[in-house]
């Protein structure tokens, strides 16, 4: 009897030890107390083919050879310019484009200060 009191013991004391500690994450959500935009957002879908042809609403802009796509940095500051920032911009490459592809339209996404970018399948 004693031999088993002392394993309830030993059990309990064990299992003291362990106690789960809580921790506040720190993040930043989204409030419904904001007033509604009088404009709905629509997303700007950019197509990456596997050869590297890019597309907005096909619509071609630059050829596969063209790593500045500069057509592609005026489209987006046209369209910040004429929509403001909060449009998503929506980056759908192709499953065999490269990642260099990617990043060419990337950076000209960053030279034209697009805010609100995403990647889609």
């Amino acid at each position: 009897m004693v031999d088993v009191v002392f394993v309830l013991m030993l059990f309990f004391m064990a299992s003291a030890g362990v106690q789960v500690v809580e921790k506040e994450l720190a993040m930043n959500l989204p409030s419904g107390s904001g007033k509604p935009s009088d404009v709905p957002t629509s997303p700007i879908i950019v197509d990456i083919t596997g050869d590297g042809q890019v597309s907005v609403n096909d619509q071609a802009y630059g050829n596969k050879d063209d790593k500045n796509l500069q057509g592609l940095r005026d489209f987006f500051k046209h369209s910040i310019d004429q929509f403001g920032d909060k449009d998503p911009v929506i980056v759908r490459p192709a499953p065999e484009t490269t990642h260099e592809r990617i990043m060419d339209v990337l950076n000209a996404a960053a030279a034209s200060h697009v805010k609100n970018l995403a990647f889609g399948g």
